[in-house]
């Protein structure tokens, strides 16, 4: 969003932080400053009491789970940084998510492991940074040519070495068949999208093709999407399992088209027009992804419906679970795959989807896991996607493959143990932009090649650059990002 659809920058002029919370609301001022004030355990469950409650995340290391945990990682697709009311979103409600934030951890200092779709997924699923494997180079995955190569080793394939069942549900994003899919790379069961995006009721995506799929077979199902896949992850979770289980539950809500489960005209529209593309032989082209980028729709108000469309299934999941009696011992791990588009709230943030700014790359992050995890607590430890594998791999008891050794730090001993987190560089790499962040700094180059310098501890919103006055640190910074960046594959050209 712009600017002026926003407050000025008040605390760069002076106003005092009562002014401030004034103008976008205290919950979300105490979102991304983390100031949030102790209160009573007992206050009411609106945002702004979940947010005032909160207190600074200390390990609780005299519990012991019973056995190993399941996991359950929900990914949103394209949510904004501030999209959730306990982040700060004035106009949307998420009662079942802020529930999530309030019964574990929050994180304020979240990150995706890049800007868009696909190359958060390589990280997610290998551990890596997206440019190690040749399917990452695509910013995103948009034809048959580029996956997720099956012999690489993924969070699923090691788990379930390690005994796990695993499922993924969702938006895959990684690679189409005959060559690429989850029941490739580890995953018992598939039930989802192989792409990108696609209409959310005919399940057409950009190239024309229908794409919804159980297993490597399609599945014929013309309901709203969000439904369907949450009736899917109801009934995996519900289930009597005979060992630990992972579930990958990737919703493609609320990328566009523009979409509620009461907008099925709307959807019959765009897929004829994907529909009339394919027939005229443009169906990986751009007419077919012009008809799904839905430029002629959407609002804030739709967007909002559909972000607590979202927050209501992740509630009957959740509800699923605690019903089955395997809540105590769920590790559950919310986040977004990267930041929000064109109807997004982010605010302080700039940026979105595509670049790394704050607002591209900071996404909502929480953690709840009750048989070791205590609830009302808010993190400020940066972290990122490769993190969390390094964690769930850990707290699963699995051993890290040699041969493919992982980018990302395991955050088990903060969370569990009570250890510091030594300062170590979170760096992304895209196509256009380049990034580096080292304790609160941060290193930015834009598309045209100029470097910058933010402190994002008094600067989220990246408008103060040092890069004049700390040419010393801005060096260094430079340099270790070059030094990893050199260590990645090339972009074709």
């Amino acid at each position: 969003m712009t600017d002026s659809s926003h407050p000025s920058n008040a605390a760069a002029d002076g106003i005092s932080r009562r002014t401030l919370g004034g103008l976008f609301g205290g919950s979300a001022l105490a979102a991304v400053t983390g100031l949030a004030t102790p209160a009573s355990a007992s206050a009411a469950p609106d945002s702004g009491s979940a947010l005032r409650t909160e207190q600074p995340f200390r390990a609780r290391t005299d519990r012991k789970n019973k056995r190993r945990p399941n996991l359950l990682v929900i990914l949103a697709d394209d949510l904004g940084w501030a999209d959730l009311s306990c982040y700060g979103a004035p106009h949307i409600k998420t009662p079942n998510l802020d529930r999530l934030a309030r019964q574990g951890v929050r994180f304020t200092n979240g990150y995706s492991a890049s800007s868009s779709c696909s190359p958060t997924r390589f990280g997610l699923y290998t551990g890596r940074y997206p440019g190690r494997t040749h399917g990452g180079l695509a910013e995103p995955i948009a034809n048959h040519s580029h996956g997720l190569d099956p012999t690489h080793p993924t969070l699923a394939s090691m788990l379930k070495a390690a005994g796990y069942s695993t499922a993924l549900i969702g938006k895959w994003h990684c690679g189409f068949l005959p060559d690429y899919s989850p029941t490739k790379s580890g995953w018992d069961e598939f039930f989802g999208n192989l792409g990108g995006g696609l209409e959310y009721f005919s399940k057409l995506g950009p190239l024309g093709e229908y794409d919804l799929y159980e297993g490597d077979a399609t599945y014929q199902d013309l309901r709203y999407y969000t439904t369907v896949l949450t009736e899917r992850a109801v009934e995996y979770v519900g289930r009597s399992h005979d060992a630990p289980w992972l579930l990958n539950l990737n919703f493609t809500t609320p990328h566009w088209p523009w979409l509620t489960e009461d907008d099925a005209e709307s959807g019959a529209e765009i897929a004829a027009k994907i529909e009339a593309a394919a027939k005229n032989g443009a169906g990986g082209g751009a007419e077919a992804y012009t008809a799904l980028l839905h430029l002629d729709g959407g609002s804030v108000e739709k967007y909002a419906a559909m972000v607590e469309s979202l927050d209501n299934a992740v509630g009957k999941v959740l509800d699923a679970l605690r019903r089955s009696g395997q809540e105590d011992e769920t590790l559950v791990l919310f986040a977004s795959d990267n930041g929000g588009e064109r109807f997004s709230y982010s605010w302080p943030l700039t940026g979105g989807k595509g670049d790394l700014r704050e607002g591209g790359i900071r996404v909502p992050t929480i953690l709840r896991w009750p048989a070791r995890i205590g609830a009302h607590q808010v993190s400020h430890e940066p972290n990122h996607t490769m993190d969390w594998t390094a964690t769930l791999l850990e707290v699963a008891g699995v051993r890290r493959d040699r041969d493919y050794p992982l980018d990302g730090t395991s955050l088990a001993g903060y969370l569990l143990r009570g250890e510091n987190l030594s300062e170590r560089d979170l760096f992304w790499r895209v196509r256009a932009n380049r990034a580096l962040r080292r304790g609160d700094w941060k290193y930015y180059q834009d598309s045209s090649g100029a470097a910058h310098l933010y402190k994002l501890a008094e600067d989220a919103r990246e408008q103060a650059d040092r890069a004049g006055d700390k040419h010393q640190l801005l060096k260094e910074l430079k340099a270790a990002w070059e030094k990893t960046a050199a260590t990645l594959l090339p972009y074709p050209d």
